[in-house]
């Protein structure tokens, strides 16, 4: 299977004008000869923005989602089309769409992409017309919005709890899923090789679901420090991450003592944690609610995730 080198993520305007730009300069204002006082309307400042990257972490497309519902700006530079760059960007607008509870969106498509929009369901409305010199098509996408059960309103600070040990999976099952219920804006996870035996499990991805579904601005971060058997073996975390693109971001280590790493763990925002010392076994200590080493463990996270790459196994998920 031909895996793209590539992923989409969220964009900010400011902090990622100048990739937003060069990309949108190259494909609109250079390829179509689109003036750049009609490519720069003013709308990209209150818009969602998603962002397509190499390996390299040099951009290759864009598209965005206007406050008025509207997608657009939808670019993937020559080299990299055809290979499920524009799928991958417009699925994750539509994903952030739904989450918002938006029942519509629309877009004006260029003629020559019709085709790609009504792949996703996008409708035709009215005639075409002739914007910026070049014929369009208003479109709309009916959505259902996501389903979302009531959560549990969240609690004051609780007081700390000793952390307990678990010796089986069954144990550690059992603990993740309290931590992972509590979770309210974050989700960190680090592991070995993704541990089918533990976020594989069905009532595990329920868990995740649930949480992603509720949290438009945040997501599940996960490390994973060797890829090899999640690309062996199909994983339903992947499959998941797969559905909600803009909910989940996976990256794995690169720099040498980062694979030295032997432990995994989770970690939450509301001081919960499970630590496991050995990532091959299912044996450690959790706690619902330890502030001290949620926090040494959310710091540790983040040292990782800085020095960690988005991962190319995943490429074929837009992670």
């Amino acid at each position: 299977m031909h895996i793209p080198d590539y992923r989409v993520e969220p964009a900010d305007f400011h902090i990622d004008y100048n990739d937003l730009r060069s990309v949108r300069e190259a494909v609109f204002v250079t390829e179509q000869n689109i003036s750049s006082d009609i490519e720069w309307d003013g709308q990209d400042t209150d818009a969602i923005h998603v962002i397509a990257r190499d390996t390299q972490h040099r951009p290759i497309g864009t598209g965005r989602l206007t406050p008025d519902r509207h997608i657009g700006r939808m670019a993937v530079l020559p080299p990299w089309r055809q290979q499920g760059v524009g799928k991958a960007l417009l699925t994750a607008l539509i994903d952030r769409a739904r989450k918002q509870n938006w029942t519509e969106i629309k877009a004006e498509a260029q003629l020559c992409v019709l085709g790609f929009y009504e792949k996703f369901g996008f409708i035709r409305e009215g005639e075409s017309f002739i914007k910026a010199g070049i014929a369009h098509q208003a479109m709309r996408l009916p959505l259902e919005p996501i389903t979302q059960p009531l959560r549990p309103t969240a609690q004051p600070p609780k007081t700390p709890i000793e952390a307990v040990a678990f010796e089986s999976i069954e144990q550690t099952l059992a603990a993740a899923l309290t931590v992972i219920s509590e979770a309210r804006r974050r989700i960190d996870i680090y592991s070995l090789d993704l541990d089918y035996s533990l976020y594989g499990q069905a009532v595990a991805i329920q868990a995740l679901k649930q949480f992603a579904l509720h949290s438009l601005h945040d997501c599940v971060r996960i490390i994973v420090q060797d890829t090899t058997a999640a690309r062996i073996q199909p994983h339903p975390l992947l499959e998941l991450a797969q559905r909600l693109p803009s909910s989940f971001q996976l990256r794995t280590p690169v720099e040498p003592e980062d694979f030295l790493y032997p432990s995994a763990f989770l970690v939450n925002d509301r001081d919960g944690f499970l630590f496991r010392p050995f990532g091959y076994r299912y044996a450690g200590s959790w706690s619902p609610v330890s502030p001290g080493k949620s926090r040494q463990l959310a710091d540790e996270f983040d040292r990782f995730w800085q020095r960690a790459q988005p991962c190319p196994e995943f490429r074929a998920l837009q992670l």
